[in-house]
């Protein structure tokens, strides 16, 4: 059966945004490769992947019943979570964290494909940061007494998280459609690019046999760290796959307004 790749008519604005996008995010990461301090043009969009990185392991852990300790983001774009999990729970909130960043990030494309408001998705994006802060960067460390963490690094969550929420929300809020629409697009191919670029490093120090997420699923399970690596990535690859197609080829509702025109 033949597959067909041609754009739907409607998608091309979008497909032009989500290039640029792309292509902007990578030429800055080339770019930074000779440059070091190019990096942080991107250093707050890093900091919110790592959010949604470390949130869905939080949530991850709230949902199946087991206690979140703390979550933390440290400086160098790095997170931590600790709770108290055990048997399918700790594989579900060990998993989340990779699958619900790459997760974000395709929601964000199909969510953009069928024409939602884009304004809404980055007031939605800076309350999730927000509550995540909330209640698991500062309430939770302070309930368990700073278990496991320190008093800079709960400063430093707590600050780097309602920083992110706050230009989230001005951007939804004084930003034109046009540049609305843009920042999602970047935000979800910074999501997407995150999520690829961490489990390759994930990859590498699994083969080293360093602490990760992945060793945590090797203890519990038995099955090889680089062999629930592989797993994510080819997960994380399905979901892209999936969701780039559909923001290319399937039928939406077409709006009055295309990503390049004000509202």
């Amino acid at each position: 059966m033949p597959i067909n790749y041609t754009l739907a008519a409607d998608t091309r604005p979008q497909v032009r945004l989500l290039i640029i996008a792309s292509l902007a995010s990578v030429g800055i990461w080339i770019v930074s490769l000779v440059v070091p301090g190019v990096s942080y043009l991107v250093y707050p969009l890093q900091l919110f992947a790592t959010f949604v990185h470390e949130g869905s392991h939080a949530l991850a852990a709230f949902v199946t019943g087991s206690p979140v300790l703390s979550m933390t983001v440290s400086p160098d774009t790095s997170g931590m979570v600790w709770s108290q999990t055990s048997g399918l729970a700790g594989l579900l909130v060990s998993s989340a964290g990779y699958m619900g960043t790459t997760a974000f990030g395709t929601l964000l494309l199909v969510w953009m494909r069928y024409s939602f408001s884009s304004r809404l998705a980055l007031y939605f994006s800076a309350g999730f940061v927000a509550v995540m802060t909330l209640l698991f960067g500062f309430v939770a460390p302070f309930w368990n007494f700073l278990t496991n963490v320190t008093f800079l690094s709960v400063v430093f969550t707590v600050f780097s998280g309602a920083v992110l929420t706050a230009i989230l929300a001005a951007v939804a809020k004084f930003g034109s459609l046009k540049w609305i629409n843009f920042s999602l697009a970047f935000l979800a191919v910074q999501c997407l690019l995150n999520a690829l670029f961490s489990l390759k490093t994930l990859l590498f120090a699994s083969a080293s046999g360093q602490a990760s997420d992945a060793a945590n699923m090797a203890a519990a399970t038995g099955v090889p760290a680089v062999v629930w690596v592989v797993l994510w990535i080819a997960v994380s690859l399905a979901m892209i796959m999936t969701g780039v197609r559909l923001y290319a080829t399937s039928r939406s509702r077409i709006a009055t307004d295309t990503v390049f025109l004000e509202s």
